[in-house]
């Protein structure tokens, strides 16, 4: 399959959510996902205003996480993270489902989990990417929750935190990209560390994916394109 390098860094969203990143570290990764002209840096929620502020002169979108990493947060506690968000100058939101109730199949919590938080994100002008922690679930509940992140409006659904037991599978992103309508896109994450993983989901239609080791996968990308 062809591609050019855009094509294969503006999948990327250069993930800085470890619990022991210092500030520097973040400040750096953040000038490293502008130096590559990737999709987006999603940085930990309090840095999300500095993010802001070092993207703001490129085309990386500043994406931080919404009731991360379990999904537990009560509906209200999300929304107003989604919407500090907004005001700290995010643009796409990575919210956790409520894990407990998708597993208890609470149907109707969950659709209405995911629906607060998209509205409050798409008042400001923001994406929402709902991840579903799929290590933790049976097919018919990672069917029923992209069925429900299509009718509660979402515009990504996403495998994993990376911070679970497991991430992303080729089988999941298949059965995902399956059961998602054309407009809601699919985003990998966790495990997809080098460029052959990624221009594998790619092939089976991943829009985006989550990395930490964007530098090696997109200089691998340079040097077979020869540029």
């Amino acid at each position: 399959m062809e591609y050019t390098y855009t094509d294969i860094a503006k999948m990327i969203d250069h993930s800085l959510l470890s619990p022991s990143l210092t500030d520097e570290e973040m400040e750096s990764g953040c000038r490293l996902a502008v130096s590559y002209d990737v999709a987006s840096a999603c940085v930990k929620p309090y840095f999300l205003k500095r993010c802001a502020e070092l993207l703001a002169a490129g085309n990386v979108q500043p994406s931080t996480v919404i009731g991360f990493p379990h999904g537990g947060h009560l509906t209200s506690i999300k929304v107003a993270e989604a919407q500090q968000a907004i005001r700290d100058g995010g643009t796409e939101l990575d919210m956790v489902a409520n894990i407990g109730k998708v597993l208890s199949e609470d149907w109707a919590f969950v659709r209405d989990d995911i629906r607060a938080v998209v509205e409050a994100t798409h008042a400001g002008g923001g994406i929402v990417k709902v991840i579903f922690e799929n290590c933790y679930l049976q097919d018919r509940h990672k069917i029923r929750l992209c069925e429900i992140c299509a009718e509660a409006g979402a515009d990504f659904v996403k495998t994993s935190t990376g911070y679970a037991s497991g991430g992303a599978t080729l089988d999941d992103l298949k059965l995902m990209r399956r059961h998602s309508p054309p407009h809601v896109r699919v985003k990998a994450a966790g495990g997809i560390r080098t460029l052959d993983a990624l221009l594998e989901v790619r092939a089976i239609g991943v829009a985006r994916s989550g990395a930490t080791r964007t530098a090696e996968m997109l200089d691998e990308c340079r040097r077979r394109l020869g540029i």
